[in-house]
């Protein structure tokens, strides 16, 4: 087995996955050495091996809810307060722990990609085959442990840094690596893929030029708030979100008409154009469908799971308009007789967001996992022109105005420099629009956490809904790392 795995190399006993499972269903992972990567076939098969980390349905990655209950710490989303929803209440009660299912999916996935990943990078100068295709994998590639990395230093902070792609005794004693160290290594991945990605997706499911110029933008912003606080990446940041904005339709982008139109969640479509970057599913491949949606978000009335709803009070303050209307399900039944929500049994509003097309009940679905939409690029330069040199120009205003007009009741008036706002004061609307045009999209969170507001939205939270069992600490911004790394190295511990 430890032959066969890597990263921390006790990853897969979270899942219960045995060697002959794992050696079926992810060799494409593994294939690694000079003799299988020397052939563009077998650059593009380790490729498929790090984009398996990200989407298998029930184990690891984010083709199911895992993501969205590490991130009930926020104010959007919560969960049952009873039933068997022990995972998903520590989030939402700060209270994690080092065996938690959900969150150590997440891990395992992130690390399985960034050792696919690792493979390609480290071996493929030695590929025979098309140069123009070979930068194209090895800048997926590198957009992949970017992506990866990301996600986990933002979860667990200091994490360990891999980069090899085959299993050596040196990495059971691996230590951690700070979040700078962390970030360096993304910010250098995602240049990477910004130069060698081409400006059209290959298909919905991979990224392109737009998408490593987005994750960069997203990326210098967090970067300037907790726990780095580089202030000076708030200009870097609105710099390459313009990039993204000013060329959206040479990358594909666009802002949908309507908000609506965004979620309808049809099966038989393949994503949007807001899509700047999804992990597909796929109806009927191994363990390649989507669990996020349908079961998970649905009351126990239609047949659903409890598993995530809308917290009160956000539901409460949240602007009237199409964007509401789209965001919330507030009646509930499968039949002709519907009940409101507060007559429901967990007396909660439900998320719109995750319904499928025809309100089908199921648990697998070939639906995207979208991990960004266009509309993130263009709060993100809003907020960080606001907070950056200058000030926010008519452009970040612009780009607010356009999420904010689609989103809120007709005739209500756009943000404008006249208003008298100052830019502390701009950037607070764009953090607040932000959080209505993404609730339960995994975003409110790390909004929170870079901004050092996690405790002040959990003190605004009804009392209906779950609380904090203990005071919060800047130590419950991470997650502790899984007990099944800690208990092989020790050096994880320090």
């Amino acid at each position: 087995m430890k032959k066969l795995t890597i990263l921390l190399l006790s990853g897969l006993l979270l899942t219960g996955a045995g060697c002959s499972d794992y050696l079926d269903e992810d060799t494409t992972g593994l294939l690694y050495g000079p003799n299988v990567l020397s052939t563009q076939d077998g650059l593009e098969s380790a490729l498929t091996g790090a984009y398996k980390g990200l989407a298998n349905q029930w184990t690891y990655g984010f083709l199911h809810p895992s993501a969205n209950a590490a991130v009930l710490g926020a104010d959007d989303v919560t969960t049952h307060p009873a039933s068997n929803k022990a995972d998903w209440r520590e989030f939402d009660q700060f209270n994690v722990s080092t065996t938690n299912q959900r969150s150590n999916a997440v891990y395992n996935g992130c690390y399985k990609a960034i050792q696919g990943a690792n493979n390609v990078i480290n071996n493929y100068q030695k590929t025979v085959g098309t140069k123009a295709t070979i930068d194209i994998i090895v800048g997926e590639a590198h957009f992949i442990r970017a992506f990866s990395y990301y996600w986990l230093t933002r979860f667990w902070g200091n994490i360990p840094l891999i980069m090899a792609g085959e299993y050596s005794d040196d990495l059971l004693t691996v230590k951690k690596s700070t979040p700078q160290e962390i970030y360096d290594l993304i910010v250098a991945d995602l240049k990477v893929a910004e130069t060698n990605l081409p400006n059209a997706k290959r298909d919905p499911g991979r990224p392109n030029k737009g998408s490593a110029k987005a994750f960069l933008a997203d990326v210098y912003l967090t970067m300037a708030g907790w726990p780095l606080k580089q202030t000076d990446k708030y200009d870097l940041a609105a710099v390459k979100a313009k990039e993204v904005i000013d060329n959206a339709a040479t990358y594909g982008f666009e802002l949908l008409p309507t908000f609506a139109a965004v979620f309808e969640n049809d099966p038989a479509s393949s994503g949007t154009k807001e899509a700047v970057f999804q992990i597909s599913g796929y109806l009927g491949g191994s363990g390649t469908a989507n669990a996020t949606y349908g079961n998970t978000t649905m009351p126990g009335e239609e047949g659903g799971w409890d598993d995530m709803f809308a917290e009160l009070n956000f539901f409460r303050d949240f602007p009237a308009g199409p964007r509401k209307d789209a965001t919330f399900r507030t009646e509930f039944g499968l039949g002709a007789t519907k009940i409101p929500w507060q007559n429901s049994l967990t007396k909660h509003p439900y998320y719109q967001k995750w319904y499928i097309k025809g309100n089908i009940v199921t648990s697998s679905i070939s639906l995207p996992s979208v991990m960004m939409r266009y509309p993130h690029v263009l709060t993100i330069y809003a907020e960080a022109k606001a907070r950056g040199t200058g000030g926010p120009d008519q452009a970040a205003y612009d780009a607010l105005n356009k999420v904010r007009l689609r989103g809120r009741a007709a005739g209500t008036k756009a943000l404008a420099p006249a208003d008298g706002l100052t830019a502390a004061q701009f950037a607070d609307e764009v953090v607040q629009e932000r959080a209505w045009e993404f609730a339960c999209e995994r975003t409110r969170w790390f909004d929170l956490v870079r901004l050092e507001r996690v405790e002040e939205a959990n003190a605004k939270k009804s009392a209906d809904d779950l609380q904090p069992i203990k005071p919060i600490v800047k130590a419950n911004y991470w997650f502790p790392l899984p007990y099944t790394d800690t208990s092989i190295n020790p050096n994880l511990n320090q």
